[in-house]
């Protein structure tokens, strides 16, 4: 639970950075980042780099920007992304790749994996006609709603992609989430994505920002283009130091995340409602009978904080013990009755 004493459900972005955390922020060295002089920042970016198996990586405010930074650095006004209707940098980033980019999307479904259909990807690819957009660009997502990638997926949209000359992005939120259900390192997972966004704000638990890495050409274009959009940044080490704490210090705990939502699910189907199947911090759970706001509510007097949907998402986190768990139980076991 945070420091209010509510168990938050919402999402892994609601954690609060430990006293620890805070500690190496303050400590941070800082310089002007638009100069490329915040040794902190510069270091969270080849830490990361490292860790990826990318050339070069850079701090972002947030991973809506990040996304839109790799769209625009991809494409050019006229251009198009394939993406899930599901997607993140479709349906839930503003659309600021088709305001601020003139970039159009081609949403398609994602498959029971959280993939998108090769063959459908390939049928949605555009002539070379004047009367099309270019099809420049695959995106996708990992974990997509909790579920992993399958590692010979990537592999076969990694070798798709070259073959349609695409490129390929990964928005990789959760990629460290879906490295560690996965058994493999993040290099592993994300090797041959020209360019991947990764966020420190979910399940790593840092209080700000993203890191988009790509080769060193991408990351100049996307440099300007994070400029252009908002985001240079001054001092901005001490948001970087609690990236760089986090990656130090929250990536091998989530499995203890994925693990209790496990658990969690395991407790909810026991009591009658249909979980659908979990592989890392996020359960769905059908409301059945139940009014999904009246569910919420009650929820909430019982300090557990949950957003109302028919299909409730659950979201296990840093924040989240096992006795929190077995108290979100409870809770649910009271309502039913």
């Amino acid at each position: 639970m945070n420091s209010e004493g509510i168990i938050d459900l919402r999402s892994d972005t609601v954690t609060e950075p430990s006293g620890a955390m805070r500690s190496a922020m303050l400590a941070a060295p800082v310089g002007d980042d638009v100069y490329g002089e915040d040794p902190t920042v510069n270091k969270l970016q080849a830490v990361l780099a490292e860790m990826t198996g990318m050339e070069q990586g850079l701090f972002m405010p947030s991973g809506t920007q990040s996304n839109l930074v790799a769209l625009i650095s991809h494409c050019a006004r006229g251009d198009e992304y394939i993406v899930g209707q599901q997607a993140h940098t479709y349906k839930y980033e503003g659309g600021g790749a088709a305001v601020l980019g003139g970039i159009q999307p081609q949403p398609l479904e994602f498959n029971e994996q959280g993939g998108l259909d090769l063959g459908a990807v390939k049928a949605a690819i555009k002539p070379l006609d004047n009367h099309f957009a270019r099809t420049r660009l695959l995106c996708l997502e990992n974990t997509m709603q909790g579920k992993v990638l399958p590692l010979s997926y990537i592999s076969e949209a990694v070798q798709f992609a070259k073959q349609h000359r695409l490129g390929l992005h990964l928005d990789g939120a959760r990629a460290f989430n879906a490295a560690v259900a996965s058994g493999v390192s993040i290099a592993q997972l994300v090797a041959g994505f020209d360019s991947v966004s990764i966020c420190l704000s979910k399940g790593l638990g840092a209080p700000v920002g993203s890191v988009l890495l790509g080769n060193k050409d991408f990351i100049e274009s996307a440099r300007r283009w994070r400029k252009i959009t908002g985001g240079g940044l001054r001092q901005a080490g001490i948001l970087a130091a609690g990236g760089l704490f986090a990656l130090s210090h929250n990536i091998d705990r989530l499995e203890q995340d994925h693990e209790r939502a496990k658990l969690l699910a395991t407790n909810l189907r026991a009591l009658g409602f249909a979980v659908e199947p979990v592989q890392t911090n996020m359960l769905f759970v059908q409301s059945g009978p139940h009014d999904p706001k009246q569910l919420c509510e009650k929820l909430l007097e019982q300090g557990i904080k949950v957003s109302a949907a028919p299909r409730l998402r659950l979201v296990t986190h840093l924040d989240i013990d096992d006795a929190d768990i077995e108290k979100i139980s409870s809770a649910f076991r009271q309502i039913v009755g």
